[in-house]
């Protein structure tokens, strides 16, 4: 009888360590707006939340992002890409952190070591599309790392 309950635990821990896919993750859901995301990097989920769906239309609102490092960060690099019926219709690329470069608190912050944000970010567009659409974005570092991505769905149907 253990045997057969240490074969079933062997087997649930290799099925769960084979899967590449993370699940996905609802940011948040109203009634005019749903918000989801998925972790894009086969090895590493995080969290991610924004205090009320109705804040994104604010275009400055607060949230909460939070991961344990597998990168050091010396230099980081951010591109989001904006996919609708899929493609890309607009992409942006920016450098984060860099020799005498520091746009966020976690430049600098070693492998292993936990980053956690929390506070407003700051959309730049006037409104959101008022659409079905996808935004990839990913961060890597000076070695081409990658240090997080994911995919974000987000679902708008709000009348501006």
């Amino acid at each position: 009888m253990k045997t057969l309950n240490v074969l079933a635990l062997v087997l649930v821990l290799l099925c769960i360590n084979a899967s590449t896919e993370w699940p996905t993750h609802t940011v948040c859901k109203e009634e005019n707006l749903e918000i989801y995301y998925k972790s894009c990097d086969p090895q590493q989920d995080f969290a991610f939340s924004i205090d009320r769906c109705s804040d994104v239309t604010t275009h400055t609102f607060d949230i909460r992002a939070a991961m344990v490092l597998r990168q050091s960060i010396k230099e980081l690099y951010a591109k989001v890409d904006l996919i609708i019926n899929g493609k890309t219709v607009l992409s942006y690329s920016e450098t984060l952190c860099g020799p005498g470069l520091s746009k966020l608190i976690f430049c600098g912050k070693k492998k292993g070591e936990h980053l956690y944000y929390e506070g407003p970010i700051t959309l730049g567009i006037k409104e959101i599309p008022q659409v079905n659409y996808t935004i990839t974005a990913r961060l890597t570092n000076e070695d081409r790392a990658t240090v997080a991505c994911a995919d974000f769905t987000v679902k708008n149907y709000l009348d501006y």
